[in-house]
Parts: structure tokens; C-alpha cells; sequence
């Protein structure tokens, strides 16, 4: 690798901060993440004001032919194909691009360009300073329901230099367009589970399934499941009605993105979080003591009663010790 491409030498250092996550899936990470709390004071001076125009990644016809070249290649193979390429770390059959659309390039999806430069940040989510490559742990963790890959592992660090690659050239701390998810205004009308049923059958269920357990073809995942075993978990950042509504409201139906008027996205996100789906990996052992210290505000639907049922009470055996004890 050259010292040119080398992350840590390249002069957009000066402007990337953290070398290194991958969602799948969901809620830049930051900025769509309702745990992370604000840059403080003295980076935001230092950040560059807003672009007029959306950022635009590089072009992969731009990508060096070289080890930097061919370790950003296969980042975007384990974004795009992650349980095929970082299986024994994932939980469910959920990629890095069902939530971060185009290969984590599509604005309003989260995309890695709007991530990447938001690191270091302080998230309350575990409480300190997260580097990027702690951001993509925690969608392992989370959004694969799977295991963190530890520190160095050649599959983060391929995710981490995709997403370098992906920035080149953004604004540290700077607010971009796209960046995140959209942040929806409050609903008109409070969210509603039946109208959000009516939503999903109209405009959803003919690729997620009207189970919710998505499709698949030759084996891979087309259309990831939303709710039960084999999705995200409750820790994961999709799990947050806000940030699924954002991202429902942009991008879905697929090719669609923007024709669902905004009460029907809450309506439709209401709807979706209100399923059971695997345990969060910190659960206390206690559906009600783990909602009150990691669930406690109105956009998660976790330890609530749906239906008859207490959600989070389903998978009390985490199923993400499943992915860890596979070979």
C-alpha cells in the first residue's frame, strides 16, 4: 500500500479523524443514530460549512490498483455480500446495504460518506468516545444480531478503508446533505399500529413478505425481514421508530422513495417495530429493567404490550450467543 492511499498518511487525514461499521441495517451513523450525541464545541468551529451541493463519492473508475485498491474492493464485497464474506460474525441473513442503500453510497440511507468524517463522537449509547471502527462493531452487534469482530480483523478493516474511500474529500464534522437518515417532523396524528398494518400491506408486503420475513432467491437475501428471528434486534438503531420512519420516508418502496406521505411512514414504521424480533444483547435479564436503562423513550417499542404481548419477551435467550458459538 502506498503512502499516498495509506489511511492515517493521506492528507485528508486532516479532515477524516477516525480510521474505523457496517449496519445492515439501521439508522451517516451518527447522525441517524439517536444515541450519539453532538460533536463538542471545538470541533464544530473547526468544521467546514456545509457544501451547497450533495457530496458525491468517488467514482470507482478513481480506485488506485493497488493493495489500497483492492482492500477497498473487498470492503464493498462484505457490504454488499456479508454473510457470505463475514459469517461467522453475523446472526441473520441481513447485509451492510439492506439499510445503507447503493453499496453506501445513496444519500438519506445513511451512506458511509456521511459517516466516516462524524468519528470520533461521543455516543450515549455506551457512554464514551467511539472511533469509527467501534461504530461498525456495534452494527454487528446490533443491526446482524451477530458478534463484534475484534480490532484489527482484516473484515473491519476492509469495511473501515471502503468507508475511508467512500469520504474522500468531505468535511470533518460538517453537516452534508444525505447525511443520515432524514429527521422526520412529529407525525399530525399519533402513530397507529392498524394504519400502519394498511400501509405495509399496500406498499410493502409484495417484497418484505406479508409475514415480514422477506425473500430470497438462490440462496441470498433480496429482501431483508423486518421483524422476527432472523432480523435485526432490538438494540439496533432500525429498532427506533424515528429512524425507520426517516428511512421509509426516503427510500421506500424501493425505486419509490418519497411517495409515502410522512404520516404514513410513522404509521408504517409503528407498525414494523411492533414485532418481536431478537433480544438486545445488553437485556439485564429483565424485560422491564432493561427497557427502563436502554429503551426508555417514546420511539422504541421495546418492553411494551402489543396485541396482548410484552415485546422483548419472545427471544429472551439472545440469540446473537448463537453466531457466537458457531465455528
Amino acid at each position: 500500500m502506498t503512502d499516498r492511499f495509506r489511511p492515517g498518511r493521506h492528507p485528508y487525514r486532516r479532515v477524516l479523524a477516525a480510521l474505523l461499521s457496517a449496519a445492515a441495517c439501521g439508522a451517516a451513523f451518527a447522525a441517524a443514530d439517536p444515541s450519539a450525541a453532538p460533536a463538542p464545541a471545538a470541533n464544530t468551529a473547526a468544521a467546514t460549512p456545509t457544501p451547497a451541493q450533495p457530496f458525491t463519492p468517488p467514482a470507482e473508475s478513481a480506485l488506485p490498483d493497488d493493495e489500497f485498491g483492492k482492500t477497498v474492493k473487498l470492503g464493498e464485497r462484505i457490504f454488499m455480500h456479508t454473510p457470505e464474506f463475514a459469517g461467522k460474525y453475523v446472526g441473520n441473513p441481513l447485509t451492510c446495504a439492506s439499510c445503507h442503500l447503493d453499496a453506501g453510497r445513496r444519500a438519506d440511507s445513511s451512506p458511509m460518506w456521511g459517516a466516516y468524517p462524524l468519528y470520533p463522537a461521543y455516543r450515549i449509547k455506551n457512554g464514551h468516545v467511539n472511533t469509527f471502527a467501534e461504530r461498525l462493531q456495534g452494527c454487528f452487534r446490533y443491526s446482524m444480531n451477530g458478534k463484534a469482530p475484534p480490532n484489527g480483523d482484516p473484515i473491519l478493516v476492509a469495511l473501515e478503508t471502503y468507508a475511508y474511500w467512500l469520504a474522500q474529500g468531505a468535511p470533518i464534522g460538517g453537516k452534508l446533505p444525505g447525511q443520515g437518515f432524514p429527521k422526520l417532523p412529529p407525525p399530525a396524528q399519533k402513530p397507529d399500529y392498524a394504519r400502519g398494518a394498511a400501509v405495509y400491506a399496500q406498499h410493502c408486503a409484495l417484497c418484505h413478505g406479508a409475514d415480514g420475513q422477506g425473500q430470497s432467491s438462490g440462496g441470498k437475501t433480496v429482501f431483508p425481514p423486518l421483524w422476527g428471528a432472523r432480523s435485526f434486534n432490538w438494540g439496533a438503531g432500525m429498532g427506533d421508530i424515528r429512524n425507520a420512519a426517516g428511512f421509509i420516508k426516503a427510500n421506500m418502496p424501493l425505486g419509490l422513495g418519497g411517495t409515502l406521505t410522512d404520516q404514513q411512514a410513522w404509521d408504517v414504521a409503528t407498525f414494523m417495530d411492533s414485532h418481536e424480533r431478537p433480544q438486545d444483547p445488553r437485556f439485564t435479564g429483565s424485560v422491564e429493567a432493561t427497557r427502563a436503562r436502554f429503551h426508555d423513550n417514546p420511539d422504541s417499542m421495546y418492553g411494551r404490550t402489543v396485541n396482548g404481548r410484552v415485546l422483548g419477551s419472545v427471544y429472551i435467550r439472545n440469540a446473537h450467543a448463537n453466531a457466537r458459538n458457531r465455528p
